[in-house]
């Protein structure tokens, strides 16, 4: 369902999705303002890292931005299959990887100074491929950059 909260901030999240179909953001609010982490389509896997790995209330709420299918793992049954197959400690291997990456270059964007700068560095080697689906002001607010701003450097870019 779009826009359907999977998790709010303060629950335990003790799955592990993997998107089928769709969109996902996770997001904080701070004084009123909803500040985007991170945006997961198709064919990537979400969780609450500390709600998922340490039973921990989230910190973040996770909403889908569009109709969103997934499927899950929990987490006892994530537990079993690293202690039972050994295929999935390779999985789980490529997926701490990948989270990794993509950690760094979320925090590389977040040092950049300059708005054209972080948006050029996202198209480059994050995500552009889903820019057309994310609602701009999820874009703008994972930029840190106000919606207009963004919008005006959208277009200097066509």
């Amino acid at each position: 369902m779009k826009n359907r909260f999977i998790c709010e901030a303060g629950e335990i999240c003790d799955r592990l999705y993997f998107i089928k179909k769709g969109m996902v953001r996770g997001y904080f609010v701070s004084d009123g303002i909803e500040l985007t982490t991170w945006v997961d389509t198709e064919n990537e896997v979400f969780t609450s890292i500390t709600g998922f790995f340490r039973n921990q209330p989230c910190q973040e709420n996770i909403q889908s931005l569009e109709e969103t299918y997934c499927d899950y793992l929990e987490y006892e049954d994530y537990k079993y299959c690293l202690n039972n197959f050994p295929e999935m400690r390779q999985i789980n291997r490529i997926l701490l990887e990948e989270y990794y990456i993509l950690a760094e270059q979320r925090v590389y964007l977040a040092r950049i100074p300059n708005a054209q700068k972080r948006l050029a560095y996202y198209m480059e080697n994050m995500k552009p491929h889903i820019v057309e689906r994310i609602p701009r002001k999820h874009l703008a607010s994972y930029l840190a950059i106000r919606p207009e701003t963004l919008s005006r450097l959208l277009k200097e870019r066509h």
